[in-house]
């Protein structure tokens, strides 16, 4: 509720660190000034001169664009680090127990409050999130958002078999509740709480399900929100269940999924010609390294991706993720290219966890940028104490935000200008 915010801010001064629109890297401004108008949007970025007077709004601090989380579980905030994976076990012993509560009304807003304000901790402005298969949940979620003043793509998680009843929603129930999700918050303030098309996994979804997902999906023009071979054991269900489809991501095909409005999470396991289709109809996959890791999955060629022009933004995929933090996704992004043998440079995975993100979850023209025009979505960050005189480079200051863990708490997180979140 826009009325409820705190006020906006006209004029912010600091170390800003902005994004490049289009090529991954980050310019430096070591004293800005970030002009915001009415609207809550970037109307100027210009250097401070020597006579400014404005005392820096958070000094100590570094500023960038709030950081975009392309995928993570909302149902999943109070089982973040079960260790009882790997995936289909996890999801069974772990998941859906916890996931069956989100039919009470009561726990799903506890939890969402929760969850939303663990997300302006880190700050994370932008996030697409699966709900349950509840639409209670699911609108229990989108309230806190608005409430809270966050930008998110969210809306119920469609499954109708394999899993246990009580996560279970039938076709046409389901779809008439997307639409009344759809009706109710699609678009709202705006266009900072958006409505997705949201099918688990192929897994989980009968052939109608998805048919019928992908056609209101195509209708609505609405993002698609999916996994994709994240495990081998995964795969195989996959390729028994769905026989006549060429691959995993054949499955999305043949049933109106994929294109450039689909977001995959993981894509682990795809395969070469798989990855050529998805650069080719442009797909973007949201890479979750930290979940990876804790489930056994394996670790995406980032590298290799990111070569093909894919566009990829990260995803803390809480709770198989362990944190809310994208900070520390960038830097188990980091850990797993070096395991791959490709190494993917830090101010890339700056640049991916801000301005990559906004790519993939969109509005690109309008988030992931510190530039006229941009709303003012930014996050700024204590940078830890330094050793000697000089200052230290744009390297440096990329790696003390992405790779101290310990040091540089997140000071601020703004929306639109608002500030929701202040330490």
């Amino acid at each position: 509720m826009i009325a409820s915010m705190p006020a906006r801010l006209e004029l912010i001064r600091g170390h800003v660190l902005a994004p490049d629109p289009t090529r991954r890297q980050i310019v430096r401004w070591p004293d800005a000034l970030i002009r915001v108008d009415e609207r809550g949007r970037v109307r100027d970025l210009s250097p401070a001169t020597s006579a400014c007077e404005v005392p820096e709004t958070w000094p100590g601090a570094v500023i960038l664009p709030g950081f975009v989380d392309c995928h993570l579980h909302f149902p999943q905030t109070r089982i973040t680090g079960s260790a009882s994976g790997p995936l289909l076990p996890w999801l069974e012993r772990s998941v859906f127990p916890e996931e069956a509560r989100f039919a009470e009304a009561a726990h799903a807003a506890a939890v969402a409050g929760e969850f939303c304000d663990a997300l302006l901790a880190q700050g994370t402005t932008s996030a697409g999130i699966f709900s349950s298969s509840h639409p209670v949940a699911a609108d229990a979620l989108l309230t806190a958002l608005d409430h809270r003043g966050l930008r998110a793509v969210t809306g119920v998680t469609l499954m109708d078999r394999q899993a246990p009843p009580e996560v279970l929603l039938d076709v046409d129930p389901a779809l008439a509740a997307l639409d009344r999700l759809r009706a109710r918050w699609h678009g709202h303030d705006d266009g900072r709480l958006r409505i997705s098309v949201i099918p688990r996994f192929a897994i989980s979804c009968t052939p109608e399900l998805l048919r019928r997902a992908g056609a209101f999906a195509e209708r609505h023009g609405l993002l698609v929100q999916t996994h994709i071979s994240e495990n081998l054991d995964e795969i195989r269900l996959t390729a028994e269940l769905y026989p006549q489809s060429r691959d995993y991501l054949g499955v999305y095909e043949d049933h109106g999924l994929a294109g450039p409005r689909a977001i995959l999470g993981h894509a682990i396991h795809l395969e070469e010609d798989a990855w050529a289709r998805v650069a080719a109809d442009d797909m973007a996959v949201a890479h979750c390294p930290d979940s990876n890791f804790f489930l056994g999955s394996g670790c995406m060629p980032l590298r290799a991706a990111l070569d093909r022009g894919v566009r990829v933004g990260l995803g803390t995929d809480v709770g198989a993720g362990r944190t809310f933090s994208l900070r520390r996704v960038a830097a188990a992004a980091y850990d797993a290219a070096l395991i791959r043998g490709a190494a993917v440079a830090p101010e890339e995975l700056l640049w991916l966890a801000t301005r990559g993100g906004a790519r993939v979850l969109g509005p690109a023209d309008r988030v992931g940028c510190i530039a006229p025009g941009f709303d003012a979505d930014l996050v700024a960050i204590d940078l830890p104490p330094r050793s000697g005189a000089a200052a230290p480079t744009l390297e440096a200051l990329i790696d003390a935000v992405l790779f101290r863990h310990d040091a540089g708490p997140v000071r601020a997180t703004v929306v639109r200008g608002r500030p929701l979140w202040q330490r």
